[in-house]
């Protein structure tokens, strides 16, 4: 099984103040050893957004190399469209970043890996594999 990491994940696993955000980076880095970590350039992009200090930035941007970018293609950005508006008409908000991961995860046959508890509400109505990390429990 490989997985869509969600920006959410990568960042507690970057931070590992607090136990529980040490859990995420572990099991970040057992997905990562396994080779079952997929990157989009949605999230890369969330990734690098935001660092002040260049050297950091140059860090990360290196590291992120590791990983190729699942290839964004016509059909997500139309699903996503899609999802955007299935959600919208039920009610529930999302930002276009968060339905092309969605939209991405179902047409690639993946697993999005995040602890956005938005996430949840979109998978009311919309078909996609979701593991959710619930780091309240």
């Amino acid at each position: 099984m490989k997985y869509l990491v969600d920006t959410s994940i990568w960042s507690l696993a970057f931070r590992r103040q607090e136990i529980k955000h040490e859990k995420v980076a572990n099991l970040l880095s057992e997905l990562i050893d396994r080779k079952q970590v997929v990157l989009c350039g949605a999230v890369r992009q969330e990734l690098l957004s935001g660092i002040k200090i260049q050297e950091q930035f140059r860090l990360l941007k290196s590291r992120l190399r590791y990983f190729e970018d699942q290839r964004t293609t016509t059909e997500d950005y139309e699903l996503a469209a899609e999802f955007y508006n299935t959600c919208r008409s039920n009610g529930v908000q999302g930002s276009n970043t968060d339905f092309l991961l969605c939209a991405i995860a179902a047409n690639h046959n993946l697993t999005l890996l995040s602890s956005d508890g938005d996430f949840q509400h979109f998978q009311k109505h919309l078909k996609f594999k979701l593991e959710f990390l619930d780091l309240a429990s």
